[in-house]
């Protein structure tokens, strides 16, 4: 007779004893592995937020070049056309200068050849206009001269400037 040790009946085989591959043991401890490194990146320092703040810094150092280059851009743009501007109304007011005198002389001959009255009024006035216009040409090539001025020394810094930041940046 069989005794019941020896039954051909298969042993009950638990859950945690299945050595099937659907239930594999390594997939805990890799999750273990990942709960710990989680753990160790919250508690230490990373280096990826020092590069990540040397990427801000030099982001933020470009950007300001560029504004300064646009604004640099602008504001050249604008003294340019000022400066154009100027030259305009110098030339005007040396053709208006021109067609003064051209006419105070004209005036001076009429009233050599017939001393009127009314002639004498409009050749005051007209003396009077010669004399601020002459003044405001003058006013206006002082102005001249200094936007010249400033202009120079501003692009003498800006030269000056973009070599100090070439030599920083070697």
């Amino acid at each position: 007779m069989d005794s019941p040790s020896s039954s051909s009946s298969p042993t009950p085989i638990l859950t945690g004893d299945d050595p099937s591959p659907e239930q594999s043991q390594p997939s805990e401890t890799l999750d273990t592995d990942s709960t710990n490194q989680e753990t160790q990146n919250k508690s230490e320092p990373s280096t990826s937020s020092y590069a990540s703040n040397i990427a801000e810094s030099d982001l933020s150092v470009q950007s300001s070049e560029a504004l300064a280059k646009g604004i640099s851009s602008m504001l050249g743009s604008l003294i340019k056309d000022c400066d154009c501007k100027a030259e305009n109304a110098a030339k005007s007011q040396d053709q208006l200068c021109f067609a003064i005198d051209r006419l105070t002389r004209e005036l001076d001959q009429l009233l050599e050849d017939a001393p009127l009255p009314c002639l004498m009024q409009h050749a005051a006035r007209i003396s009077g206009v010669r004399k601020r216009v002459s003044s405001l040409n003058l006013l206006l090539k002082s102005i001249q001269r200094r936007i010249d001025n400033v202009d120079q020394m501003l692009s003498a810094g800006s030269s000056h400037g973009k070599a100090k930041n070439a030599v920083k940046h070697e």
